[in-house]
């Protein structure tokens, strides 16, 4: 078995920290703003643009640890790249909504046409929805000080560790890459964040665990259902989130502060205690994940099963805290 990406993850490292102290420096701090709004939980102004910092470092170590012949490597970071692009000048100027998520399904379509054509149309567009989730669930996941750079870490650290074993080593040397670099961002993002990742950062993130849970797939690197499980706390988090919301009738792109991350942080477990139990919630399924990876089929069902099963009590539990939180206060 070759050794693991060692040298492009430690490149990646060094230029995510090095663009981070330019990011954070007079020249680079006041690039674009978060202002604080009705869904933020920070109360300063705090700059946006970690994730510039982050794909760069992942760019350089693809570049060097990464053949040019393997396209669907290079062409998930070409769309990530595009995006990110957009998503900055959303930071920075302000785009519509409609033509943000039009460009979010083109890339994943293109994506997915190109890693899995020739293959049934609807199968293929079901796939195109789903990394298209994926950028925009990251996204509304970038709100507390630590989380979206530590999902970064753990799951794409796993990715890296589940393709290594596999035998997928270029697979490997972009996710161990995106986990190095993510963790550079996350010695500026962890609480009290001097940076956050930002659009910029975070639907292209997003995009890419879609992207290369379906090349690994495709690769026969894991089964279908692991990427899901690996970022699957974020996934249930924002998609219960939303279906609440769509339930009550209430919009669902309006700013709001009602993620279970959010209340966690509300009720007083604050950032970095939310952070420590997202991180556990992470872990447990990437374990899960790698562990039931290649197990019979009845046991990759029932490791599904029992992770869905603690997130859900995880959430019924954030619930019934947070409907006591709010009839407590004054």
């Amino acid at each position: 078995m070759p050794a693991m990406p060692a040298v492009p993850a430690l490149l990646a490292f060094a230029v995510s920290f090095v663009c981070l102290r330019l990011l954070l420096s007079r020249l680079g701090r006041g690039l674009a703003l978060d202002q604080p709004n009705e869904r933020s939980l920070h109360d300063r102004p705090v700059p946006r643009t970690g994730g510039i910092a982050v794909l760069a470092g992942a760019a350089v170590a693809l570049a060097v640890g990464v053949d040019s012949g393997i396209g669907s490597l290079w062409l998930s970071m070409a769309l990530a790249a595009g995006l990110a692009l957009l998503s900055f000048a959303d930071d920075t100027l302000g785009l519509p909504t409609v033509g943000r998520l039009a460009a979010h399904l083109a890339s994943a379509g293109v994506l997915v046409w190109y890693v899995l054509s020739p293959m049934h149309p609807a199968a293929l567009v079901l796939l195109a929805l789903a990394v298209a989730w994926t950028a925009n669930l990251y996204n509304f996941m970038d709100g507390s000080d630590g989380l979206a750079g530590g999902m970064a870490v753990i799951g794409f650290g796993t990715y890296a560790l589940a393709a290594h074993l596999a035998g997928g080593s270029a697979l490997a040397t972009l996710s161990a890459a995106l986990a190095a670099a993510a963790a550079a961002f996350l010695t500026s993002n962890f609480h009290p964040a001097r940076i956050f990742m930002g659009d910029v950062g975070s639907v292209p993130l997003g995009f890419l665990a879609g992207a290369l849970g379906v090349v690994g797939w495709r690769d026969d690197l894991w089964p279908l259902w692991f990427p899901m499980l690996v970022f699957a706390p974020f996934m249930c988090d924002a998609t219960l989130t939303l279906l609440k919301r769509v339930l009550r009738g209430e919009s669902a792109s309006h700013a709001h502060r009602e993620h279970y991350y959010q209340r966690l942080v509300r009720m007083g477990f604050g950032h970095r205690g939310t952070a420590y139990i997202e991180y556990a919630a992470m872990l447990g399924c990437a374990l899960v994940a790698l562990g039931a990876r290649n197990q019979r089929p009845a046991v990759q069902l029932g490791a599904i099963a029992a992770a869905t099963a603690v997130l859900i009590a995880v959430a019924v539990w954030v619930d019934l805290r947070w409907a006591r939180h709010v009839k407590a206060a004054p």
